[in-house]
């Protein structure tokens, strides 16, 4: 068969935060040699697959990926030789057998996740498709709306603000083109206001300005005012879109959180919930990603019942990409929405078997990227084959996220008429 795995080789490269990362290459018997590169994460939810680190204090500081390359050396590739790179489940669950864990400790989900990407891009290539409509057949045609970071926070930035990631969405635009435009002007007209009131413009691991303003209810009115100066109307071209990563700022992970970074002080669930909705009521939200921690679930459920019916609730830590809790949620009625990471689950098959339960279920679901990125335009692919119609890839600064912005142009480009785009 012209498609059968002839070889797979992994080796250690850096991420956008310069830490190490695992490349995979994939070459079949037809000639085609491919490359996937894995993301990382920082903040993590505590039931992810596990990344395998080295632990050498002595070298990157412990972060280091050697294992996990030798494990793509060493295990997995001798497993997939002779393998079809079309039978992309069959090579997928292979691997999880060699694992043998629930939480891919024993190889690492990077070095599994590395091998699964890589294989999905030989077989497109292979077959003469792009990535997009081997993943996602000939109907794949929607291009998501893009959530592009403005203004980080939390985790990613070290700053006043307590949530992660302040998004512009540009739910108004005709086109994912033109939406990207609309983002791309506020981000740059922020950057102005920013500057004019001595601000830091420096940004985040996501691209988004880092500065410190006054209170998290800070960041939204001045995004509100960048929206309007660039000449858009907030709620009808450009909404917000948010995520709080709670459990950065939960003191339990499950009804304590601790807002005093911003002033903002110490908080219960309830305290949290009562000033969401105020939120809600108050700015043009459409999403909000994490408002509670990974384990306040009744949190996350009062939550839903409030606001659920106006905006998007969407799990990310709850759920860590994982139909096991994607089945209690959507029982429990938890949210509405889950976010899709790769590496949360480690491998492609599992990670459409996450969309495919929020379809069944018809809960929406947004595709993402992590902090630590790489210039590798998978994800871009990845999200036009699921049909989401919505997508987290960062900011309008850092190449590693423009790198799938413009692979999504691309997309669009080769799409032409035919291109979808809605929120």
């Amino acid at each position: 068969m012209k498609d059968t795995i002839t070889a797979v080789r992994g080796m250690e490269i850096l991420d956008s935060r310069g830490n190490p990362t695992v490349r995979v290459f994939v070459e079949l018997s037809d000639g085609t040699k491919v490359s996937a590169s894995v993301p990382s994460g920082a903040s993590t939810g505590e039931n992810e697959a596990i990344e395998l680190r080295d632990g050498d204090k002595g070298r990157y500081l412990g972060k280091g990926v050697l294992k996990a390359v030798d494990n793509v050396n060493t295990i997995i590739s001798p497993a997939l030789l002779g393998m079809p790179a079309t039978e992309q489940i069959a090579v997928d669950y292979r691997m999880l057998e060699l694992d043998g864990t629930d939480n891919k400790s024993k190889l690492g989900a990077n070095a599994i996740l590395g091998v699964s990407m890589a294989v999905a891009r030989a077989a497109a290539e292979s077959v003469g498709l792009p990535l997009y409509r081997y993943l996602g057949g000939t109907g794949a045609r929607r291009i998501p709306v893009p959530a592009m970071n403005i203004i980080n926070g939390g985790a990613h930035a070290d700053n006043s603000v307590d949530i992660q990631e302040f998004m512009a969405v540009p739910v108004g635009a005709p086109s994912f083109g033109e939406g990207l435009r609309y983002v791309a002007e506020t981000f740059h007209v922020l950057k102005k206001l920013l500057k004019g009131r001595n601000m830091a413009t420096s940004v985040g691991d996501e691209g988004g300005f880092a500065p410190n303003l006054a209170s998290n209810e800070a960041v939204m009115d001045i995004i509100m005012e960048a929206i309007e100066k660039a000449g858009y109307k907030p709620g009808k071209d450009i909404s917000i879109s948010l995520d709080s990563a709670a459990s950065s700022f939960s003191t339990d992970l499950t009804s304590s959180y601790d807002l005093t970074r911003s002033g903002a002080g110490k908080m219960t669930s309830a305290d949290l919930i009562e000033m969401g909705v105020k939120w809600v009521d108050k700015y043009p939200i459409v999403s909000w990603e994490d408002p509670l921690a990974e384990n306040d679930w009744e949190g996350f459920k009062k939550f839903t019942e409030r606001v659920g019916d106006k905006i998007h609730i969407v799990g990310d830590d709850i759920f860590v990409t994982n139909t096991r809790y994607i089945a209690r949620g959507i029982e429990e009625k938890t949210a509405n929405s889950v976010l899709i990471k790769l590496n949360q689950i480690g491998t492609v098959s599992e990670s459409i078997d996450a969309v495919r339960m929020c379809r069944d279920a018809g809960w929406h679901y947004f595709i993402s990227h992590r902090s630590g990125e790489t210039e590798d335009t998978f994800l871009a692919d990845f999200a036009v084959a699921m049909d989401g119609g919505q997508l987290k890839t960062g900011s309008a600064s850092r190449s590693e996220r423009i790198a799938k912005y413009n692979r999504l142009l691309e997309i669009e480009h080769d799409l032409g008429d035919s291109a979808l785009y809605y929120w």
